[in-house]
């Protein structure tokens, strides 16, 4: 699998509960954090449903 960085880059403010739990479960809650992590079926799945929360990069 691929190592990625994703970085949040939009607000959880007035998003769906069910939107701040993904980014919570990503690791991210604060603008402009970043995580590493391995690019797992789980994981696009759930970069996928915040796509327009967060920024991704290949490693």
């Amino acid at each position: 699998m691929a190592k990625v960085r994703i970085s949040q880059v939009r607000s959880t403010i007035g998003r769906p509960e069910r939107q701040k739990r993904t980014i919570k479960a990503l690791g991210l809650g604060k603008i402009d954090k970043s995580v590493e992590v391995e690019m797992t079926p789980q994981i696009a799945g759930m970069v996928n449903k915040v796509s327009h929360l967060v920024s991704v990069t290949e490693l």
